[in-house]
């Protein structure tokens, strides 16, 4: 058989929709407003063909930089060789979503804040808001005491025909 090198080859799982998720695009996908600057995961939808994007960028994180009425431009970097090139694509809006990557810093921003604040209201000047890595666990002592040591052993296989 010919092998196939097409703009859409090898995308059979990858273009695939979700369970109970087929069929036209929701309206609430449109209504979601997109910015200058935001961090958007690409994610081809298979329900509209037009405007989506090459298989590479399925999965990818992009920013916008530009905003028309049914689409957007997305800046990707893609590693060519030894180098990372600036790619710009046009891609819908149902192709697109906002990211999730920055979210724990945006919560970690709102925390600091109100306990930079609390701080303050104390008067304690020294107070770090550094993120503390996890310690070790605590040293602890098993006892055979109440609890006698058990051998395993593999069941022997029977059939039951």
């Amino acid at each position: 058989m010919p092998h196939s090198f097409g703009y859409r080859a090898r995308t059979r799982h990858m273009f695939k929709r979700g369970f109970k998720d087929h069929g036209p695009v929701k309206l609430s996908t449109f209504l979601i407003k997109y910015c200058v600057g935001d961090i958007v995961d690409i994610k081809a939808n298979a329900a509209q063909q037009k405007g989506m994007p090459h298989k590479y960028y399925h999965g990818r994180t992009g920013i916008i930089y530009n905003v028309t009425p049914a689409a957007v431009g997305v800046i990707v970097y893609k590693v060519v060789g030894n180098r990372y090139i600036e790619k710009r694509v046009n891609l819908r809006v149902e192709h697109i979503r906002h990211s999730a990557c920055r979210q724990e810093f945006l919560d970690r921003v709102q925390t600091n804040h109100a306990k930079h604040l609390e701080a303050k209201e104390k008067g304690e000047r020294g107070h770090s808001l550094k993120r503390v890595h996890a310690l070790p666990r605590d040293a602890r002592t098993v006892s055979v005491v109440s609890n006698a040591p058990q051998t395993l052993a593999p069941v022997r296989y029977d059939t039951t025909i």
